[in-house]
């Protein structure tokens, strides 16, 4: 009988190739078939910092995630879309798993913080060995980027979603000691007016593609809310560390 492959969830951090692992680059260098996410008909952003690892020998799937701009039908959701993305990507995975194949996903940041990963592992770790590598997260890397300490002593820190509501963002941000916002996309205005109604504003940064060759720091107050792309977050540091 055939020996089931191994399963890795490998973080490869927030862009910066240097910034991976050991462990992540031995890895991704030595297991042939590596899987990656991307969104449909554009470069894989975690494929891209472990681009100088790949060679022709790997066998790579590329799992693309539903399109999220288009009208969708009468009894569609997107929820139910991405669920048949995973369902469909698990068992591309597990295939090869049954195959005895060790398989390596990679992950951009952390594959357990916010990560696709995440729904790879619960469909599969029941059925086969799996190992999750973590890697530097995007809230991190945007504390780095701008030389702020994030939190400190006994602050609480906040990681809080663009997506949710100005009220939701509100409250949040106003019962926090430090927070950082990620997946801004579109919503970077909504973000900004509700860091600036809690008063919040004038200790708020901009980071766009944190530890990247193309990494844009700034004051939140000086943001182009026209420009997020999907890779950028609100740094909301620590008001008291320098204190300390």
């Amino acid at each position: 009988m055939t020996t089931p492959g191994h399963l890795y969830g490998v973080g490869v951090g927030p862009g910066d190739p240097e910034l991976m692992s050991v462990k992540a680059h031995r890895l991704i260098s030595s297991t042939p078939t590596v899987a990656y996410f991307a969104a449909r008909g554009r470069p894989s952003n975690a494929r891209a910092v472990a681009d100088h690892l790949l060679t022709d020998d790997h066998i790579e799937l590329r799992i693309e995630y539903p399109v999220t701009t288009e009208a969708l039908g009468a009894h569609q959701s997107y929820e139910d879309l991405l669920i048949g993305c995973y369902d469909d990507a698990a068992r591309r995975v597990g295939e090869r798993l049954a195959a005895g194949h060790d398989v390596v996903v990679i992950c951009e940041g952390d594959p357990l913080f916010y990560g696709s990963y995440m729904y790879l592992h619960n469909r599969l770790a029941d059925r086969f060995a799996a190992t999750v590598v973590p890697g530097i997260p995007s809230p991190v890397a945007g504390a780095a980027a701008i030389a702020r300490p994030l939190v400190c002593g006994t602050e609480v820190l906040s990681v809080l979603s663009g997506v949710l509501t100005v009220d939701e963002l509100k409250s949040s941000l106003a019962a926090a000691d430090a927070a950082v916002v990620i997946k801004l996309g579109r919503n970077l205005a909504k973000v900004r007016a509700a860091v600036e109604s809690v008063d919040l504003l004038d200790r708020a940064f901009y980071v766009e593609r944190a530890s990247g060759a193309a990494q844009v720091t700034c004051p939140l107050a000086e943001a182009d809310a026209d420009r997020a792309p999907y890779f950028s977050m609100v740094v909301i540091p620590s008001a008291t560390a320098f204190l300390r």
